[in-house]
């Protein structure tokens, strides 16, 4: 797992585990002796796409250097209830210490993962991809834009920081579309910055403002109905690339694809998505 190396995600991983070990796991010190070996093992209480196991070994290694993490499912891979994803020997407390940080992050990513991989199945027919959008958790982006990756669709911008998107409040506020763009074309160029464009419109009116200012690389039409979306989609006439986002769900996805929109953004893939069920239960 690439992401591993990246300085943000170790560090995050140190913040779970000071949130959640603290001054030591007492529950465990308490009750089982320091020397007590044992086994683990993780198992799919529902069906889904595991993403994360390369991230629960080395969050455990990171626990206790000692431990033997086993991982029995690839990141990627589909899972059926009852099947084992990973097994960890060593220290019976430095498993149960790591037990809940390697869930949290475990269950999480492969939801993540699960619902992106049904949605990008659902448009495997369709032009259209399925991109997620910053409505992710704090210190959890970079992971859960991983995740979406996984399950097949894929990501818009990172942050504010590599794409310009003019929102309508951006637009309200800068005083039009127009105004806008001028003003974004002013400011990339005294910055030296080279990044790509995209505006947001509410109305066909707007869509026709944008068309006409130019100098943009997307179009997003939002709380368009899919009618109107085929509307936008005939007036751009592939002269920008359009992206279609607001209301959009499992079941009327297809409906907006049909409209031959390059890209549908899908807030819930990542604020909204179910964790997988699993659980770690001890070998006896």
């Amino acid at each position: 797992m690439e992401l591993l190396q990246n300085k943000d995600i170790k560090d995050l991983i140190e913040i779970a585990i000071r949130e959640d070990v603290g001054s030591g796991d007492h529950s465990s010190l308490a009750c089982i002796s320091s020397d007590k070996m044992g086994k683990a093992y993780c198992v799919a209480k529902e069906a889904g796409m595991i993403a994360g196991v390369e991230l629960a070994a080395y969050i455990y290694k990171r626990i206790d250097p000692n431990l033997q993490f086993i991982p029995l499912k690839k990141d990627g891979e589909y899972i059926q209830v009852g099947e084992r994803v990973f097994e960890v020997l060593g220290s019976d407390i430095s498993i149960l210490t790591g037990e809940r940080l390697v869930l949290n992050f475990l269950q999480r990513l492969s939801g993540i993962a699960t619902q992106s991989k049904i949605i990008s199945d659902v448009l495997k027919d369709y032009h259209t991809a399925v991109l997620d959008t910053r409505k992710t958790t704090p210190g959890m982006r970079l992971l859960e834009k991983w995740a979406v990756k996984m399950g097949g669709c894929q990501n818009h911008r990172l942050g504010l920081y590599d794409m310009i998107m003019l929102k309508d409040n951006h637009i309200d506020f800068a005083g039009g579309i127009a105004k806008a763009i001028e003003k974004t074309h002013q400011y990339l160029q005294f910055k030296g910055l080279n990044l790509p464009i995209e505006v947001e419109t509410r109305n066909l009116d707007e869509v026709k403002q944008v068309m006409e200012a130019g100098r943009v690389n997307r179009i997003m039409l939002d709380n368009f109905s899919p009618e109107q979306l085929k509307e936008a989609i005939a007036l751009i006439d592939k002269k920008f690339e359009t992206e279609a986002s607001g209301g959009i769900t499992l079941q009327n996805i297809k409906a907006y694809a049909e409209s031959g929109v390059d890209y549908i953004s899908v807030g819930a893939l990542t604020h909204s998505t179910k964790s997988l069920d699993l659980s770690l239960n001890v070998e006896k």
